[in-house]
């Protein structure tokens, strides 16, 4: 499905959203550490009107997750909330200042083996902000069309010997994204369908439990 970059796509995404409750964390993950990802609506590079999301490689000289494909985030500062967190690092990171008033929602948390608490915040961001990326956090920022994320066969899982939990895989740009930002993509393709999807149980692969 095609959706176009308007303000009535913006009330949409609005309502999903409101419709939308996400759950509590679980007893298991409160001793976790606080971080939130931005997932950040803007209008698509080519001239189709779309609507994409930012989707950022990270650098690889970073000392955790280098050169994975990630959402812009981070950790939450001492008593910072996670939307705060998340417009702080999408200005740390890409150099583009968004306020309160964009935020249009939020998903359910998700645990990471990493040992951290994500909570992904949905917001607008306009037809064409600047972009800076900053060059020590970000390889390359990339805009992915909402579209490419709704075909029905974007969205897989494969098992693994370590885990009896489905491990989710999501392809974007042309490579295969996995938990944790698959399935924060994961989910807001399904809220943004109207469908309450939880993911808290989807697994990661490997390479990201530490």
């Amino acid at each position: 499905m095609i959706y176009s970059f308007d303000d009535n796509f913006r009330r949409l995404v609005a309502r999903r959203c409101a419709a939308f409750s996400p759950l509590p964390p679980r007893d298991a993950a409160l001793g976790l550490k606080r971080a939130a990802v931005a997932i950040t609506l803007l209008e698509a590079e080519d001239a189709s009107g779309e609507v994409a999301f930012l989707l950022t490689e990270r650098a690889s000289g970073l000392r955790a997750h280098g050169g994975q494909w990630a959402l812009p985030g981070g950790r939450c500062d001492q008593g910072e909330t996670p939307l705060g967190a998340a417009l702080r690092e999408l200005e740390e990171e890409v150099g583009l200042s968004l306020g309160a008033g964009d935020m249009l929602g939020a998903l359910d948390d998700y645990p990471t083996r990493s040992g951290y608490l994500i909570t992904p915040v949905v917001l607008w961001a306009g037809h064409h902000p600047p972009l800076r990326p900053n060059p020590a956090e970000v390889a390359s920022v990339h805009r992915i069309a909402i579209s490419d994320i709704a075909q029905a066969d974007a969205v897989d899982f494969v098992a693994i010997p370590q885990s009896d939990r489905p491990v989710v895989r999501v392809r974007m740009n042309g490579h295969l994204v996995h938990a944790p930002t698959a399935a924060v993509i994961y989910q807001f393709r399904e809220v943004l369908a109207g469908r309450a999807t939880r993911v808290a149980d989807l697994e990661q692969p490997l390479f990201a439990w530490e």
